[in-house]
């Protein structure tokens, strides 16, 4: 199933799904068969898992007009960030690509060697932004903006100690996050501040569930700016894939339901091209996943 979060020129932020190429509104749906839904992502998530079967047979069950009076087109609707604002902090990670692991050493203040463990950073939930809209640069205290594709992760449930065998049981479905960078912001290794500026952390266009991703490690993943493709890889060549993070991260910290795991960026990133690139006002990041869809943002100077 494929969710999003939206709204009309006469809405609030509504919860929906996508079916014969058309919104669906969830609330509706629910009330049109019978069976309370919620009108929220994240109530959605605080159900389960378990309630996207149930759903999926109801939307399988329920004849095709009986969706016209509560089904938009696309072009009707504003797609919002599938989770606006998350509970908590995105949970990040560094350097989880071979490559992008190289490159980084060569311009930042990187070693080179491959983690032995996880390197978990966090983005706030002011961090969020949707897709066609703009990433703020703020010249203040930035001229090294930069771009990171990367697949993102959406936990259905509280989890601790959780076994990398059970790890995906966790999981409710995925995302796209561009996790934006301030390569100039560093502090002293310290990585909040380069990742952490309002709307660094575009996402979308919608969570997918994790039953229609057969396989998340094995989803091409791609980025360009202006048109012109900079990232361009694999999510098989993670250092620590879906299994490893959640049972690391589950060890440190109790995950919950909604939580938020951006998985890393493969090579490609501005800071590692020779010479290094930036984004400025008015260019345009398109970030794309295999099987999930593709969020495209504008750069805004102030």
């Amino acid at each position: 199933m494929k969710l999003l979060t939206y709204k009309t020129q006469d809405t609030e932020p509504r919860l929906g799904f996508i079916h014969n190429n058309q919104v669906i509104d969830m609330q509706d749906f629910g009330d049109v068969s019978n069976f309370p839904l919620p009108n929220d992502m994240l109530e959605l998530i605080d159900m389960g898992f378990e309630i996207i079967p149930e759903i999926t047979e109801m939307i399988a069950e329920t004849p095709e007009n009986f969706f016209e009076e509560i089904a938009y087109e696309m072009d009707e609707l504003t797609i919002l960030a599938p989770i606006e604002k998350p509970r908590k902090n995105i949970i990040g990670i560094g350097l989880n690509y071979t490559e992008h692991v190289a490159e980084s050493a060569r311009t930042l203040d990187t070693t080179g060697k491959l983690p032995s463990k996880p390197i978990i950073f966090s983005k706030p939930p002011t961090t969020v932004t949707a897709t066609n809209t703009e990433i703020i640069k703020n010249t203040k205290l930035t001229s090294q903006l930069d771009w990171e594709c990367e697949l993102a992760v959406i936990i259905s449930k509280k989890g601790k100690y959780v076994p990398k065998s059970e790890a995906l049981d966790y999981v409710f479905g995925y995302t796209v996050i561009n996790d934006i960078s301030a390569r100039d912001c560093r502090r002293e290794g310290q990585w909040i501040v380069s990742k952490g500026q309002d709307t660094f952390a575009p996402m979308g266009p919608v969570i997918v569930t994790k039953d229609e991703i057969e396989n998340p490690h094995n989803l091409n993943l791609s980025l360009k700016v202006n048109g012109v493709e900079k990232q361009n890889s694999n999510t098989k060549f993670m250092l620590f894939n879906i299994n490893d993070l959640i049972e690391d991260l589950s060890t440190v910290f109790t995950l919950e339901a909604g939580d938020i795991i951006a998985t890393g960026t493969p090579a490609g990133v501005g800071a590692g091209r020779n010479p290094q690139e930036w984004m400025y006002d008015g260019d345009v990041v398109e970030a794309t996943v295999e099987g999930i869809g593709t969020i495209v943002n504008t750069v805004k100077e102030i």
